[in-house]
């Protein structure tokens, strides 16, 4: 083969944009007769690579090398190791997008409802594969996908009643049916097939019928490829933990749900105990591994996640997940179950540490204040706050602020101090703990969001003052 080709190869496994023996099939496909284009192109033919702008930087540097010599070793030798790279897995990386979803809503009124079933179907799948988060179908609006907080409209014209009320209703079995038009309410977890899983929500509002589908991803992801790199070590501590509470907190679409995802199967291929997760409805399947998995869903499975907590105390768990800490008691039953040897991990809707302390603890009457405060002292062992920012490429940047309790984390707790969290955890660096407008401000200063985005994020009048 020619030296461009040689160094393609070579510059492509040292980046992992494949394998080399994905590389030598590609070969035996082409021939040795091929030129740099004709091997590139079969790669993409394949879809050996999606990262298209990386394998066309690759092939401008293979070109310009060749001309001068070939590599020192051969890339195609299989007796050599893969070479290792600081570079991500390309799983890890952004890769283009499909074709932008369409779909004939003109055309709801004559379709039947095997047709209207299998196209809305498609019309899932191809959002999914566009990057898409979210598709809403609402009476009076035209129908619209969200994909990085943008949003994409799909139709020029609003559905009307009867079109939003049978697209949302045509994938639903004769009993779900009953129950949404009962309840003019309905959560419920959608597979059609395999991974290809979303997350339902069904309404009614003043114009007729409403539906949000949010798109759950098909892999689990990695907590260093959510964007947790940095911060790995300190998270694979507070997982460590054989009891305790671990609170994974956020805005709504914040990526909660995927955090907590990817910490059940780290979970789940690092330890050998029993995991039983509560939620509502279940989002990420999760297939039993070193660990043997339990998930419950709120409605089908249990009446709430306060009976579903209530009842894992009794089902020998080691780990207990819920999907939402919302009310007294299953905060108070969660407290409960990390204080008596279990290792509890839940999320809530709050911004920061603070404020996230402030919730879980202001539930409580005043009388049980004093106690309460003793016992989240004791058995708190970290909070992960999270937020999604537009990045300067187009996709959303991960942001986070860790609190890891420590000894004077616990006695401003204990005191009701909130107020000097922030001073302990900017002393707590070592420890792995981080605030919020620090890590957005860090993110400025790589480029990885703009000065914008910034500024709306950050708090600190000095750090906001250094943006220009």
């Amino acid at each position: 083969m020619n030296n461009e080709i040689l160094w393609l190869v070579r510059l492509g496994l040292d980046q992992r944009l494949f394998t080399r023996t994905q590389a030598i099939a590609v070969r035996s496909a082409v021939g040795d007769a091929a030129d740099l284009m004709d091997f590139a192109q079969k790669l993409i033919d394949d879809a050996i690579v999606e990262d298209l702008e990386a394998l066309e930087k690759i092939a401008g540097l293979a070109q310009a090398k060749g001309a001068k010599s070939a590599p020192a070793d051969d890339p195609f030798d299989e007796s050599e190791p893969e070479p290792e790279s600081d570079l991500p897995p390309v799983a890890a990386r952004k890769r283009p997008a499909g074709p932008a979803p369409k779909f004939a809503f003109d055309q709801v009124p004559k379709m039947t409802a095997d047709a209207l079933a299998n196209g809305l179907r498609d019309l899932l799948k191809a959002s999914a594969l566009y990057g898409a988060s979210d598709l809403h179908l609402s009476t009076g609006a035209r129908p619209f996908i969200r994909k990085h907080r943008e949003f994409e409209y799909l139709a020029e014209k609003p559905l009307g009643p009867e079109d939003a009320l049978r697209l949302n209703t045509v994938l639903l079995s004769e009993g779900q049916k009953g129950i949404y038009l009962e309840r003019k309410d309905y959560d419920f977890a959608l597979s059609l097939g395999g991974n290809d899983r979303y997350r339902v929500n069904l309404m009614f509002h003043k114009n007729g019928a409403a539906g949000s589908y949010r798109m759950v991803p098909d892999k689990v992801r990695t907590l260093e490829q959510l964007g947790y790199a940095s911060h790995l070590d300190t998270l694979k501590r507070l997982l460590s933990y054989h009891n305790g509470l671990i609170l994974i907190t956020g805005p709504v679409g914040s990526g909660k749900t995927t955090t907590l995802a990817s910490m059940v199967a780290y979970l789940n291929e690092t330890r050998e105990d029993h995991i039983i997760t509560v939620e509502d409805p279940i989002e990420v399947v999760q297939p039993s591994k070193g660990c043997n998995v339990t998930q419950r869903e709120v409605g089908p499975h249990t009446k709430s996640f306060f009976t579903a907590l209530k009842g894992a105390l009794r089902e020998d768990p080691d780990i207990i997940v819920i999907g939402e800490l919302r009310d007294l008691e299953t905060i108070e039953m969660a407290i409960s179950a990390s204080e008596t040897g279990h290792l509890v991990i839940g999320t809530m809707h709050t911004s920061d540490a603070a404020t996230t302390l402030n919730r879980l603890l202001d539930v409580f009457p005043p009388a049980q204040q004093t106690q309460i405060r003793a016992s989240v002292a004791e058995s708190l062992r970290g909070i992960v706050c999270q937020r999604l920012l537009p990045d300067t490429d187009g996709g959303l940047a991960l942001a986070c602020e860790i609190l890891v309790n420590n000894t004077a984390i616990q006695n401003l707790i204990k005191e009701g101090k909130a107020t000097g969290l922030r001073n302990t955890m900017e002393t707590g660096v070592k420890e792995g703990m981080c605030l919020m407008d620090n890590v957005v401000y860090g993110l400025w200063q790589n480029h990885v969001i703009s000065a914008a985005t910034a500024k709306a994020n950050i708090l600190n009048r000095v750090l906001r003052n250094k943006i220009s």
